[in-house]
């Protein structure tokens, strides 16, 4: 079984601390739901893991199975089996979806994979995901709905199979049948390699659908209350009011910074 860890992990932007002192464990077949008003460090958390050299770590730790992973470059990270699903991804003309995918597939490998067993398995993922059968042939993201876009960090996540996703608002864009679509292959993919998952969503239905074994919630850098999926009902039911009142924390509600991500998916570069 493999373990994500991270201990006592501040990270700061352009000299402003955004985490201050985050501590969170995830095991592989666990799904980790994080959730919080926008502004309080949700991407940061998701951002610094992988590595986005905006987001200085200046204490703590994170650690894959023991190995540090805060020692290791963005590519090294996703060849650990670190994985990131971007709230934002980036268009890039030029790059074919099965050029950029078979990159990074074979940067994983000692030796290539097969072209047949590759072109198989894509037309395989894309057919998972019902997009256009032409998606392998187009240019990463370019000319891509916003669902579209969403689906194709889906199938970027089905052909690399890490061993950690982190997916930040990946929902976001989807209609009620891609979202189901999404979610029914995140949790297949979780049961044939035993994926550990981080989620950042603010929908109840999402999480529904993926049914987290843990749930925590992200106020002002720190994890002020962690459970079950009962935590996910209690706060679509009652937003976050009552987690001021029960643990004296002042709830930040300002909208998050944008911040440019490395590349279409920090995750996905061999």
């Amino acid at each position: 079984m493999s373990c994500l860890r991270i201990e006592d992990l501040h990270v700061d932007v352009d000299g402003k601390e955004i985490l201050k002192g985050l501590t969170l464990e995830i095991h592989s077949g666990e799904t980790h739901a994080l959730m919080g008003p926008n502004g309080n460090g949700k991407s940061t958390l998701l951002a610094a893991i992988m590595g986005n050299p905006k987001f200085h770590v200046s204490k703590g730790s994170i650690t894959l199975d023991g190995k540090d992973v805060l020692a290791m470059e963005v590519d090294e990270r996703s060849k650990a089996g670190l994985f990131l699903g971007m709230q934002y991804p980036s268009e890039i003309s030029g790059v074919t979806n099965s050029d950029f995918l078979r990159a990074a597939i074979n940067a994983r490998r000692e030796k290539p994979i097969p072209l047949f067993s590759f072109i198989k398995e894509m037309e395989q993922s894309i057919k998972d995901m019902q997009m256009k059968k032409d998606l392998a042939h187009r240019f990463l993201n370019e000319g891509f709905s916003g669902g579209e876009k969403k689906r194709n960090e889906i199938v970027q996540m089905k052909m690399l199979k890490p061993n950690f996703a982190m997916l930040d608002e990946i929902d976001s864009g989807l209609d009620v049948d891609a979202l189901k679509i999404v979610a029914d292959a995140i949790c297949s993919l979780q049961q044939e390699n035993g994926l550990g998952l981080l989620i950042v969503s603010h929908y109840a239905r999402f999480y529904d659908l993926l049914k987290p074994t843990h749930a925590h919630v992200l106020v002002d850098g720190q994890i002020v209350v962690s459970g079950g999926s009962e935590l996910v009902e209690r706060i679509d039911q009652n937003g976050y009011e009552w987690i001021e009142k029960e643990y004296h924390v002042q709830v930040v509600k300002e909208e998050e910074k944008e911040v440019e991500l490395l590349g279409v998916c920090a995750a996905n570069h061999g």
